[in-house]
């Protein structure tokens, strides 16, 4: 059927059309950018031609050359039969505005966290951007929430951690993109231990939440995902308990941290019954994200 794709479309409206069906038919699971075939069927039609992505129909009646529509029924090919995330296929991910380089090095980003950071609504636990001086991005993958912190608190130096060395070579072109080698340290090791001595004002992170259950019933496209970032024991919390166990040694007095945690907050909530978790409003819902001081922990004898 490709190969026959390859001699018989001839214009953008063609392969966006042979997408789509593609892709419905293939069942697809989308979360990687796009929720639906069309959304993700226009995406990959126009980046892989290098064309504005907010601009479809003034090229619907372009007529591709050979070579267009090579790598253009390639990639539909790919993600129809290959199941493999759009990201991975087009090199990037984007954060609202923001423009990230990915690979099958890290996990493809997606964060609440992201929207929070661009909206201000860590106030009033963080009252002035400016009174953030120094901020760590745990579980960092490629880089992208360090990239937020650094562009949201404009006076804060950044660490940045993963666990994988691949994840921070990824990261480091990130961090090259944005300018911002001077600002956000690129730090390879687990969690807090390569910290020591170190304290904060904001730690945040997106770490590993998903349940043993339910990573043996993800779709194939997430498998194509490092299974390090995805995983995190059998209630998908194995992660988290260590943050909240050492968060109040690095904060600083009056510090915030903030951690994303999926469909896992009635499972959290149980385990924490003397925690006071914030949770924080986010496109989602309000049961994805939550906050506390380093005095919420403190009191909790954590």
């Amino acid at each position: 059927m490709y190969d026959l794709a390859r001699t018989r479309l001839t214009t953008v409206r063609d392969c966006l059309r042979f997408a789509v069906s593609r892709f419905n038919a293939a069942d697809l699971a989308f979360g990687h950018g796009t929720d639906n075939a069309f959304d993700e069927a226009a995406y990959l039609v126009l980046a892989t031609l290098h064309l504005p992505l907010d601009q479809l129909e003034p090229y619907l009646d372009a007529v591709l050359l050979p070579p267009e529509l090579d790598s253009v029924v390639g990639a539909i090919q790919r993600r129809a039969e290959q199941r493999v995330p759009v990201a991975y296929i087009t090199g990037e991910a984007f954060l609202g505005d923001y423009r990230f380089y990915v690979d099958e090095r890290v996990i493809v980003p997606r964060s609440f966290i992201a929207e929070l950071l661009r909206d201000e609504a860590l106030q009033p636990w963080i009252e002035e951007p400016e009174l953030v001086h120094r901020a760590l991005d745990l579980c960092t993958g490629s880089g992208c929430l360090a990239i937020l912190l650094a562009d949201a608190f404009p006076d804060a130096e950044i660490d940045a951690v993963d666990l994988s060395s691949d994840a921070l070579d990824v990261a480091e072109i990130n961090v090259a993109d944005y300018n911002l080698g001077e600002r956000i340290d690129l730090i390879d090791g687990d969690l807090f231990d390569p910290l020591a001595g170190e304290t904060y004002d904001l730690i945040v992170s997106n770490p590993p939440y998903v349940d043993a259950h339910s990573v043996e019933e993800l779709p194939q496209e997430y498998l194509h995902e490092p299974e390090l970032a995805l995983g995190s024991g059998e209630d998908g919390l194995d992660v988290t308990r260590r943050i909240l166990a050492q968060a109040s040694q690095f904060l600083n007095p009056l510090g915030v941290l903030v951690v994303e945690i999926g469909h896992n907050r009635d499972v959290l909530e149980a385990a924490y019954p003397q925690l006071p978790f914030v949770w924080l409003d986010t496109s989602g819902g309000d049961g994805f994200v939550f906050l506390l001081t380093r005095e919420m922990l403190v009191e909790a004898g954590l």
